[in-house]
C-alpha cells in the first residue's frame, strides 16, 4: 500500500527526558533521514500518513554505541552507595547534561550550568553495572538537547562488585588426544558477573582427584589447550570467572578421557 503513502513523521525522542518539551517531530517525504545525535540514548517513532490519516508507529532504539574513540575521560570514585563523577573538559560549553543507571528503561539525567567539573550521584545500587555520561551543549534548553549535545564521555561502574555468581556456561571437550585436548566454553554473561570479570582460572583432576595447578587466562579468551596429560586417563576439567572481589562458582565438564593411541574422534 505504499503508492498511497503521502509521507512520514519521525519523532526522536532523548531517554532520558526529564524535560517537558514535546517531542522533536520530523515530516519528510523520503523514507531516510540523517540526524546527528550525541551517545545518549534514543527512541525513534516513526509513522506514515496519507489522506485517511496516520498509521500505527514503529518503534526503534537506538542501540548502544562503541566508546573507544571519545575525546574526554571520566573519573568515578565509590563512596559507599554514592560515586563522585569528575572530568576534565576540552573548551568550557555552557553546560553539562549527565546520563547515569543500568540501561534504557532506567537513566536519570542532570543538567549542571555551573562552572564546576564534578558531580555526586547517589543510591548505587551494589553488584550492578551502571552507565554514566556526560555531554556538553552551548545551548542550554532542554528542546535543544537532540541539536546541540555532543557525549564528553562514557564510563561504566559498579559502586560495589562482587564475585560471578555462576561459572562459564556449555564446557565442550574437543580434539582429544592421548597428550592433549582443547577446552570450550561460552562466557560468562554480563549480568552474572556482579562485577568487571578480569578473566578465568581453569584446571583440572584426573579419576584419582588430583588436581593440576590452575592456570588464569584473560577474561576475552572462551578456550584453552591442555597439554601434558596422561594417556588412557579420565579428566574433568574445572573453570571459574573471578572479579576483583574475588573467585566465583566452579563449572565442571563432562568426563573426558585420553587413549592409550592417536586423537578420539
Amino acid at each position: 500500500q505504499s503508492e498511497n503513502v503521502l509521507g512520514y513523521f519521525v519523532n526522536l525522542e532523548r531517554i532520558p527526558n526529564s524535560c517537558s518539551h514535546p517531542q522533536n517531530h520530523i515530516s519528510l517525504k523520503d523514507r531516510e533521514i540523517l540526524v546527528n545525535i550525541s551517545m545518549a540514548y534514543y527512541r525513534v517513532n516513526i509513522s506514515a500518513y496519507n489522506e485517511a490519516g496516520e498509521s500505527p508507529r514503529a518503534i526503534y532504539i537506538v542501540p548502544e554505541l562503541s566508546v573507544t574513540d571519545l575525546p574526554g575521560q571520566i573519573h568515578v570514585e565509590s563512596q559507599g552507595t554514592n560515586a563522585v563523577i569528575t572530568w576534565t573538559p576540552e573548551y568550557n560549553p555552557k553546560c553539562f547534561v549527565v546520563d547515569w543507571g543500568t540501561g534504557k528503561e532506567d537513566m536519570q539525567m542532570k543538567i549542571i550550568t555551573t562552572a564546576t567539573r564534578n558531580f555526586t550521584l547517589d543510591n548505587f545500587q551494589p553488584y550492578k553495572l551502571y552507565r554514566i555520561m556526560v555531554h556538553a551543549s552551548d545551548v542550554c534548553q532542554c528542546e535543544s538537547f537532540i541539536r546541540h549535545e555532543k557525549t564528553f564521555g562514557v564510563t561504566h561502574f559498579y559502586s560495589v562488585e562482587g564475585v560471578p555468581r555462576t561459572g562459564p556456561a556449555n564446557v565442550t571437550i574437543l580434539n582429544i588426544t592421548k597428550r592433549s585436548a582443547l577446552v570450550k566454553w561460552t562466557k560468562i554473561a554480563a549480568e552474572d558477573c556482579l562485577g568487571f570479570l578480569q578473566g578465568y582460572r581453569i584446571s583440572y583432576t584426573d579419576s584419582s582427584r588430583k588436581r593440576s595447578p590452575a592456570v588464569t587466562l584473560n577474561s576475552s579468551i572462551t578456550s584453552y589447550h591442555l597439554t601434558g596429560l596422561k594417556e588412557k586417563t579420565t579428566y574433568r576439567v574445572q573453570i571459574s570467572g573471578f572479579t576483583n572481589a574475588g573467585e566465583g562458582p566452579l563449572t565442571l565438564s563432562q568426563p573426558f578421557s585420553t587413549p592409550k593411541y592417536g586423537t578420539v574422534e
